[in-house]
């Protein structure tokens, strides 16, 4: 019995640390597999903020791409609007150009006309020198024959009276004929002249519309300049008449101002006083260009430095229409900040790039 017990008790003592070793090495392997778990959990979030950053990256440069597309087909319809009012103007100029070149058609057809004349009356002069040089061999057979047959026939002295009046009769003739010919060759010669004074009228009527408006806005420059002063906001620069936009404009609005008012209605009253002294054949036009600096802009009313623009040149020219400014005149067109006139990005340089600019030409 008490063996027995001491044998319980034994096997009780040896199989209790097998367990323990047991359930260590489970809870070792639970600790291991947890430890993956959390490791693997780290990286798959690490890979998951990567794809939102990059998903965050692809639909920044989505929108950019949109903005520039927006951007570009506003600028194709400006070009194309351009190309439509190019197209017109072409369209008048070789609408006189082909009046001219029918005028001319019709002069060479003429010319042509009396050509065909002349060599007609050239082939009558042959055919006379040859009818005369055939009579003339006559008058010699009848000459020889007339010495020497004289006593015999009275007849033959009447032949040889009339083949002298046939003679004369063709020498007349032929002389009308030179006169003709002489007649022809100096109508030719005018011809000749026509056609190259056509030539020299057209190209006289292509330059003369340029020339006159050239003459036209140089007077309404000069009209301008004497109106509003020598300001330093205000320069002629070439074709181009120049408003600072701090003139008109307050900073990012497109709402003309008392001063840009008062100055803007002497630019009218110039505009009406020129205009009633343009011939109206010369069909011309007031552009009306806003450009801004490089500077971005969005407010709630103008999205972009297109809007900004585009706002300033349509007041300037719903301006000048209520002034008494002809609409049909009139046109506006907005650059943005993409044609400026100083590169710098100094005060200085942005200042002369915000500007308003008065165009004097034909459409």
């Amino acid at each position: 019995m008490a063996l027995r017990r001491r044998t319980s008790r034994e096997s009780e003592d040896i199989s209790w640390p097998g367990f323990v070793d047991a359930l260590s090495t489970l809870l070792l392997v639970l600790v291991f597999l947890l430890s993956l778990f959390a490791l693997s959990q780290f990286f798959l979030g690490t890979v998951l903020s990567g794809r939102d950053e990059a998903l965050a990256k692809l639909r920044s440069q989505l929108a950019e791409m949109a903005e520039m597309l927006n951007l570009e087909r506003q600028t194709n319809a400006s070009l194309k609007a351009n190309i439509a009012r190019l197209t017109a103007t072409l369209d008048k100029v070789s609408g006189e150009r082909d009046r001219l070149k029918g005028e001319l058609a019709r002069t060479r057809a003429a010319y042509e006309a009396e050509q065909g004349r002349l060599a007609e009356l050239e082939r009558r002069h042959r055919e006379a020198q040859a009818k005369l040089q055939e009579l003339q061999g006559r008058f010699a057979e009848s000459q020889a024959a007339l010495e020497a047959e004289r006593k015999a026939s009275a007849a033959a002295h009447g032949r040889i009276v009339e083949l002298q009046s046939a003679l004369a009769a063709l020498r007349e003739q032929l002389a009308r004929l030179e006169a003709a010919l002489e007649a022809s060759e100096k109508r030719d010669k005018e011809q000749q002249a026509v056609i190259a004074d056509l030539g020299k009228r057209l190209n006289v009527a292509l330059a003369q519309k340029v020339e006159e408006l050239a003459g036209y806005r140089s007077e309404f420059f000069g009209r301008l300049r004497r109106i509003l002063g020598n300001r330093p906001d205000i320069r002629i620069v070439g074709d181009r008449f120049v408003f600072q936009s701090e003139l008109l404009f307050a900073t990012a609005s497109a709402d003309l101002g008392p001063e840009g008012r008062a100055e803007l209605r002497k630019v009218a009253a110039a505009i009406r006083e020129i205009a009633g002294r343009i011939p109206p054949d010369i069909d011309w036009m007031i552009r009306v260009d806003g450009h801004t600096d490089k500077r971005p802009i969005s407010t709630p009313r103008f999205r972009d430095n297109w809007e900004l623009s585009a706002a300033r040149a349509i007041a300037v020219v719903r301006f000048l229409i209520s002034e008494g400014v002809p609409p049909y005149r009139l046109a506006a067109a907005a650059f943005g900040e993409y044609q400026p006139v100083a590169l710098g990005d100094d005060p200085a340089s942005l200042r002369r790039n915000r500007r308003i600019e008065l165009r004097l030409t034909q459409r």
